[in-house]
Formats: C-alpha cells, structure tokens, sequence
C-alpha cells in the first residue's frame, strides 16, 4: 500500500481533498494528512492543496519549519509524484502577482496572473466549465468526451512553456487548467469539487508512474 501525504498548512480544502483522494483511493492507499516533514520523507505520492490568496498559503507552506526542504527533496530529489491543487498548482509557479509579488516553488517557470476574461464575465470564476485536452496525458486519462471540471479562482498560472499545459479551459480567453512537468501535475480547477471527472482524475494520480 503506497503512502500518499496530503500537506496539512491550514488551506481551506483539505479535508474535502482528503475525502476525495480516500474515495479514490478505494482502499488501495493510506492517506495521511500531515505537516511533518518526516512525513514528506516517508511519501510515496505527496498532494498540496490550496484555495484563498497566493501570498497567505505562501507564506502559511514556509512558516512549518523544515516543510519546503522536505517537499523539495521528496518530489525534485526524489522524483515522487506530486498533485498540486488550486492554489497547490499555483505555488509552483516562480512569481505570484496576487498582493504584490510573492515567490513561489520556482518548479515550473511562469508567473501567477490575474484572470481576464471577456467583458461581461465575472471574475472570480466560479462553477462548471470544460477542460480542453491538447495531448493524452495519465492523469486525464478516461474522462469521457468534454469533460467538465469545478473552477473558483481569479488567478490563472501563465507558465513560460505552454508545451507542459496539460488542459485548457476557456473563460472569455483561453487559461491554463492543468500544467504538468515530468513528476509534476496540477490543476486550477478542484477535482474533489468535480465529481465522476475529479475522482477519477485523483484516481489517475494515485497510479501514476511518471
């Protein structure tokens, strides 16, 4: 039974993404909410959640002493899978321009963003909207013709190489809803929101071997 750490840094949708990924689990992996970095250690598979303002999760992720290192080490060291979610996805970004600039992971090069959408359109983003595929990847695997995903955000990550955007969505203007980079996966939209689409996208996850 792998060992899947879901990193506990006080973001608002843990414990949905922890029933989430139990149910996709199916009994096949431990799920483990955690903030110690021996836990990280340990990981087979490591999830970060996240929802609310770039700057707080960031700074809430680096205030756990020795939390950063052992991410680092566990998913950039020691290749383990990683699923970052929402604001999760975000951080691995290199820059945040949410409340001023804020450094992220640096993991994949890009920037944090404000959404812009079409005039008309209200920002946050909020409900149901399509994914758009441009390439087979694992973790999208199996989810049926125009698959829908659950989105609330009003920053997107612009990364510098739209080649590692696993899923598009489109708001008015086209935004990155999945970015991925060899072990590296994330969404902007929730996929413990997303139902049949985001169970089986955290099933993907759970057996994936990048």
């Amino acid at each position: 039974m792998s060992r899947v750490a879901l990193i506990d840094y006080g973001s608002g949708n843990l414990h949905s993404c922890g029933r989430a990924l139990v149910a996709a689990a199916g009994g096949a992996h431990d799920i483990q909410i955690t903030a110690r970095p021996e836990d990280l250690a340990a990981a087979d598979r490591i999830v970060l959640p996240g929802v609310g303002h770039f700057a707080d999760c960031a700074g809430a992720l680096r205030a756990i002493p020795g939390l950063i290192d052992a991410l680092e080490d566990a998913v950039l060291t020691r290749a383990r899978p990683f699923l970052g979610i929402c604001v999760g996805l975000q951080l691995m970004a290199d820059l945040g321009l949410e409340d001023g600039e804020t450094p992220g992971l640096g993991w994949i090069h890009g920037l944090v963003e404000s959404l812009e959408p079409a005039p008309g359109l209200p920002v946050p983003h909020v409900g149901w909207n399509e994914l758009a595929l441009p390439a087979p990847h694992p973790v999208l695997a199996g989810l049926g013709p125009s698959p829908h995903a659950y989105f609330t955000h009003s920053y997107v990550f612009r990364p510098e190489d739209e080649a590692g955007v696993a899923a598009w969505c489109d708001y008015g203007a086209p935004f990155a809803a999945a970015v991925t980079r060899d072990n590296l996966f994330g969404t902007q939209f929730h996929p413990e929101k997303s139902q049949k689409v985001g169970l089986t996208i955290l099933s993907n996850f759970l057996n994936w071997s990048p």
